[in-house]
């Protein structure tokens, strides 16, 4: 890896909680004092960091999750204030100086408010201060959840254009298969794609504190490797793991980049939520996949979900895969009465045309 210039951290609860389940100074003190030593360096950092319900199960001395949105919410709330106590305490010791941002998905797919924060971010850091960054859990529900910090932490790489995401977990990296299952798997030290192999190894994990698992953390490289970013699994617990990754040391498992989209493109991906489906039949597939080309009527074979002209939709092939997503230029209905149809005859169908294609080239990436 060329030298890193901007680095998005992301710790997991498992890293700042102890023994006992509760948030524990120490750990936040020791990520504070890691952090002293890599600006030093010279390298721009952002935190993400989870930990707010646990630190609100702590103080209500609640010990286990509950299931409820509204409490979790309500936990969160209590949490966030001691959680960012305990990390500005451990920064301003050594002179380093945070700022607080809570967000949610809507901050992240409307380009206005995302430009926004990337404005911020960016203020911040040139600045000196360093961001420390969590979903806005007292306000989220379903609809404008992330869902995981490791899929945000991957965002907001994106958003400041990170060289590197690294993510610290309470595992050494990415096994060949679940370590808790077999205990002589193999860590794999690189991986150069994530293809349907990776994907059955990415075992989900469950905690009382925490959401998320390998998983997530395999969605989060994939998506920071599709904006060119490196991405890298450590054990957070190991000794000074974050300026020795900093450094050049191989530690846990690094994944490299597929390919740089541009940022329309990786937002169209990530960003927005899809709000419906498309499915396509083979000769649309082709020519989506290996022609470059837009997605037209003739190719339609139905049409699944109530969507608007400028929202996002997956396009599924015959066998019912995600073969990539795209901003629609009609609504569900309209798309439902022309599908199967020749450009010619969208006008005649419906009395009106906006464009020959359904989904421009333009407004797709294909997955």
């Amino acid at each position: 890896m060329q030298k890193i210039n901007k680095v998005v951290i992301k710790i997991g609860t498992s890293i700042l909680t102890g023994n006992d389940g509760k948030i524990n100074p120490k750990k936040i003190d020791d990520i504070a004092n890691q952090i002293q030593q890599i600006r030093r360096k010279d390298v721009e950092t952002v935190l993400v960091t989870s930990g707010a319900i646990a630190s609100g199960m702590e103080m209500l001395k609640i010990t286990k999750k509950p299931k409820e949105i509204g409490k979790r919410q309500a936990l969160a709330s209590v949490g966030q204030v001691m959680l960012m106590s305990m990390y500005s305490e451990a920064f301003r010791k050594r002179g380093l100086h945070i700022g607080q941002i809570l967000i949610t998905h809507e901050d992240i797919k409307d380009k206005t408010r995302c430009i926004n924060l990337m404005n911020t971010l960016n203020r911040l850091i040139s600045m000196e201060v360093i961001p420390v960054i969590n979903e806005n859990d007292a306000l989220s529900f379903t609809e404008i959840q992330v869902g995981d910090n490791d899929n945000l932490s991957a965002m907001i790489a994106q958003i400041i254009s990170a060289d590197l995401l690294l993510l610290l977990s309470d595992v050494e990296g990415l096994y060949e298969k679940n370590p808790k299952k077999y205990p002589n798997s193999k860590l794999l030290k690189t991986v150069k794609k994530i293809d349907e192999k990776i994907w059955s190894i990415a075992e989900d994990t469950q905690s009382e504190k925490s959401i998320g698992g390998m998983l997530s953390k395999i969605e989060a490289a994939k998506k920071a490797g599709l904006y060119g970013i490196h991405t890298r699994i450590v054990n957070g617990h190991i000794k000074n793991v974050i300026v020795r990754v900093i450094e050049g040391e191989e530690i846990g498992t690094l994944f490299l980049p597929e390919r740089k989209l541009s940022r329309n493109k990786w937002w169209t991906a990530f960003a927005y939520r899809p709000k419906g489906k498309i499915w396509i039949d083979k000769g649309a597939e082709k020519a989506i996949r290996e022609n470059g080309k837009s997605l037209l009527p003739s190719g339609i074979i139905k049409v699944e979900g109530q969507f608007t002209r400028g929202d996002c939709v997956e396009i599924l092939n015959e066998a019912g895969m995600i073969i990539s997503k795209g901003i629609t230029n009609y609504h569900s209905h309209e798309i439902d009465l022309i599908k199967g149809l020749k450009t010619v005859e969208i006008e005649k169908k419906l009395g009106y045309k906006y464009t020959e294609e359904v989904i421009h080239r333009d407004n797709m990436v294909v997955l």
